[in-house]
């Protein structure tokens, strides 16, 4: 991927196209923005390194995991091969899929479920990119993703995680690179910061 043709695109991504509450005058900031359902829009500069660090381009298979809005699925699906998104509230993954097609994307696959433990039906994936905070990395997509690919995920606990690069070599070693501090919504399911509560308690 040519960095200078993903800064050109994302210039001309209209964020508001994917904000359709009270929130979308807002779009021109760099924030994240509440879209219903106790989920966000990612701040544009953060999903602007994300993509960048993933580094996928028009050979990749990619999984996403959290459709979200389809904000940062438009990226992905721009400068990959094929993309397939995942996520949990029907509701935001019917609109982005919507949004996704009118744009005129043919190359996106939409699923409604737990992302944590991917997507095995299309498995291996060239790159992984999770859009949710897990407690911990999740065996599944460290398994799901190819030799020589690379993974995007936010890990730690409420309010303070690492987003890391997860690299994994030709003969299956995984590598783990921290980028920056984040704050992103909880992943559901067994990797969430909820279900590590219970096992405590």
């Amino acid at each position: 991927m040519n960095y200078h043709d993903l800064l050109a695109f994302y210039g001309t991504l209209d964020r508001s196209y994917f904000i359709d509450n009270e929130n979308k005058k807002y779009a021109h900031m760099d924030q994240a923005l509440p879209i219903g359902h106790e989920q966000t829009i990612s701040q544009p500069s953060l999903v602007l390194k994300m993509t960048e660090e993933l580094n996928p381009d028009k050979t990749c298979k990619v999984l996403e995991i959290g459709t979200g809005s389809g904000y940062q699925t438009a990226l992905l699906a721009e400068f990959s091969q094929t993309v397939f998104t995942m996520e949990r509230i029907k509701e935001l993954s019917e609109k982005a899929m919507e949004r996704l097609g009118k744009l005129g994307y043919s190359n996106i696959f939409f699923a409604i479920g737990d992302g944590s433990e991917g997507w095995k039906e299309h498995a291996p994936y060239d790159r992984i990119m999770v859009t949710a905070a897990a407690e911990k990395i999740p065996d599944e997509l460290v398994n799901q993703l190819k030799p020589g690919g690379r993974m995007i995920i936010p890990v730690g606990p409420q309010g303070n995680q690492e987003l890391k690069l997860i690299t994994k070599d030709s003969d299956g070693t995984m590598h783990d690179e921290t980028l920056l501090r984040v704050t992103f919504v909880e992943m559901k399911g067994k990797y969430g910061w909820e279900s590590s509560a219970k096992k405590d308690k």
